[in-house]
């Protein structure tokens, strides 16, 4: 073969192929802590394979479910603390799959940015990593993309697809029915909708992301508001299989207004009571900072409440105390109605 007049590289022109070889050997280790029942192949391949047999499926349902962090990452890149950004983006994917009824069973990820810092990329992938085992998925695979001129320097963007199973006539939302009890499961703060928001709010503090936390004493306000978002699976997987459970909605964009409605069927609504539980310090001082009337927070963030399950109103009380038992924190937060919607009762602020 001829050498070519130039002698240009793939690398001159930004891409590494050998700092995304390097990438890759370094979360081989993370990913193989994924491994799960069903699992046929390693990272590298040009495809990955996952056997439903040997997961102990006999009549199997798939869902699926992308998603991605959002401008939560702006704060994450911002501030150099990248590596709870994967368990965002693994559970902004797998709390919606368990809202089906499924189990999670593999997780890819996508990540893209103009120029590979390996160490940061594997600090977000390990991350990934983290977020498939304490939610039982398999990290089987991924794609990397080096693009010169996309992405501003440093700046990277993120994609999660995870795929679940359930056995078939399984699936939820399913026999919801007025009177159903509204469990509430607490929240580990902002998760990851309303960043554009939450950013706004503090430009208006003034405060820097390495300002003290007003509401955390010895935590800076760039770190605190970089709280992993809550991963609900093996608890609420496990309040399924108890029976009772008729449906569970995650509570991510739109807050509790707009997901809940997402679950019941048309004739039926929702009446909670916002006394139920103690708002979160972090919701009062957006509230507060920003001027926020409680409808909007209600329809902007989760408020405190990450996950709803919808469940029978003679169930209600072991399901609560499996929950509990399981470490989540639980309110009984109203019930289904007749109508349509969410009515709210008490107060937020």
């Amino acid at each position: 073969m001829t050498e070519g007049k130039n002698g240009i590289t793939y690398a001159e022109a930004g891409v590494d192929i050998d700092a995304g070889n390097a990438l890759v050997e370094r979360i081989k280790p993370a990913a193989a802590r994924t491994d799960r029942a069903g699992t046929m192949s390693g990272l590298g391949g040009f495809g990955a394979l996952f056997d439903l047999k040997a997961a102990g499926f006999t009549d199997p349902v798939l869902v699926a479910a992308t998603d991605g962090v959002g401008t939560k990452l702006r704060i994450a890149i911002d501030t150099g603390h990248v590596d709870g950004v994967g368990i965002d983006l693994v559970a902004m994917c797998v709390n919606d799959l368990v809202c089906q009824g499924a189990e999670p069973l593999f997780f890819l990820d996508y990540f893209a940015t103009g120029k590979l810092d390996t160490d940061s990329a594997a600090r977000v992938i390990e991350g990934i990593a983290e977020g498939c085992a304490r939610s039982g998925a398999a990290l089987i695979g991924g794609e990397t993309a080096e693009m010169p001129g996309m992405y501003p320097a440093g700046d990277f963007d993120l994609a999660g697809f995870a795929v679940g199973a359930m056995e078939r006539g399984t699936h939820l939302p399913q026999g919801v029915a007025e009177g159903d009890v509204l469990l509430g499961l607490g929240s580990d703060g902002v998760h990851s909708n309303g960043y554009s928001l939450v950013r706004r709010i503090v430009d208006i503090s003034g405060d820097s992301w390495d300002a003290d936390c007003p509401w955390d004493a010895g935590t800076r306000l760039g770190a605190a508001l970089l709280t992993p978002t809550r991963l609900y699976v093996r608890p609420v997987l496990s309040a399924m299989a108890e029976g009772g459970v008729h449906a569970a909605a995650h509570i991510t964009g739109g807050g509790l207004t707009e997901n809940l409605p997402r679950v019941l069927p048309e004739g039926l609504g929702a009446e909670i009571d916002l006394d139920a539980w103690t708002l979160p310090p972090v919701f009062g001082w957006l509230a507060s900072v920003g001027g926020m009337k409680p409808a909007e927070c209600l329809k902007t963030f989760n408020c405190g409440i990450g996950m709803v399950l919808v469940v029978a109103q003679d169930r209600a009380e072991a399901l609560a105390a499996h929950l509990a038992q399981a470490g989540e924190r639980v309110s009984v937060i109203g019930a289904v109605r007749a109508g349509a919607g969410v009515r709210y009762t008490g107060s937020l602020l």
